[in-house]
């Protein structure tokens, strides 16, 4: 039974994805009026993660934030789903992109590069670069669990333009392979979610004591492959700007801790300016710094 009801939601997202952009602008418009006023969709999680974030804000600042999320959340969920069947011309109408020419050129070089995003403005269309993109895209990702159905859906999304998706637990072995020859990858991953309490890198982060994943840092160094930033802009309603900023060229000269403090300085720099575009509705911050662990001073990094 839970099979049927699986493949019966993949079928209704496949049809919706068939919509033109005004019907599903519509549709994201009840949405957001149903999931703020009727059912509430993570308010808790939201307003506190706001609060606590920008304490320095009045409380009127903080509703207006969150209700831009909110507004700001359907479309990204709407928008993801299309991309199951975006053309090349709604995509080119729609995404402009900065900065790959310098990617780009590492990749004739022969080079691999590491690309760290977040999970920020639409993230998910970022999976269409591969059209322009001279590397080999490697999109890391979280298996969805007990539905494979759904994971099917979301790969065959990410992966129609040619990227490959790659499971979290594979990251580093993908990187290592794709460094050693043919053609050159790009490790795409976001790197703000939250990992298990007994990381050992603890920093401040949005005013808050924040866990990060060290992978990103230790496969920097390991592989000496030029560290990317990844940042989408909204500039419009379903159109973005996609920005490759290149954080450190050989990251193998830096300390792990300056690599991963320099993404979470960037990050905030970003979420600060405008803060409804980030994933609010995350529970970011569910941890607590064990005792034995020490908080990394946001000095750590020299750049």
């Amino acid at each position: 039974m839970t099979k049927i009801l699986n493949n019966s939601l993949v079928v209704l997202l496949k049809a919706f994805a068939q919509l033109p952009f005004g019907v599903i602008y519509l549709i994201s418009d009840f949405m957001y009026l149903v999931l703020f006023y009727v059912v509430g969709y993570r308010k808790r999680v939201v307003y506190t993660n706001l609060r606590k974030s920008f304490p320095e804000k009045t409380e009127a600042e903080i509703d207006h934030i969150a209700r831009q999320f909110y507004r700001h959340f359907c479309d990204l969920t709407l928008e993801a789903i299309k991309l199951y069947r975006m053309t090349d011309a709604q995509l080119d109408e729609r995404i402009t992109v900065k900065g790959l020419e310098k990617a780009n050129a590492y990749c004739l070089d022969g080079k691999s590069i590491i690309l760290l995003g977040m999970h920020y403005n639409n993230w998910e269309w970022s999976a269409s670069l591969q059209r322009i993109a001279k590397h080999q895209l490697l999109m890391i990702y979280n298996p969805v669990r007990d539905n494979q159905e759904m994971e099917r859906f979301i790969l065959d999304m990410r992966e129609r333009f040619g990227g490959i998706s790659v499971p979290v637990n594979h990251s580093a072995r993908t990187a290592i392979q794709f460094g050693k020859g043919g053609r050159p990858g790009c490790l795409w991953l976001a790197a703000d979610q939250t990992p298990a309490p007994t990381t050992q890198f603890w920093t401040t982060f949005l005013n808050q004591e924040t866990p990060f994943f060290s992978g990103p840092e230790k496969i920097a160094v390991k592989t000496n492959q030029p560290v990317f930033f990844h940042h989408t802009r909204k500039t419009g309603r379903g159109k973005y700007e996609v920005n490759f900023i290149e954080l450190f060229a050989e990251p193998a000269k830096e300390s792990g801790e300056n690599i991963l403090m320099k993404y979470v300085e960037t990050m905030e720099n970003i979420i600060r300016e405008t803060p409804q575009y980030w994933l609010w509705s995350h529970r970011r911050w569910k941890h607590q710094r064990p005792d034995h662990t020490p908080l990394i001073p946001r000095t750590v990094y020299n750049g």
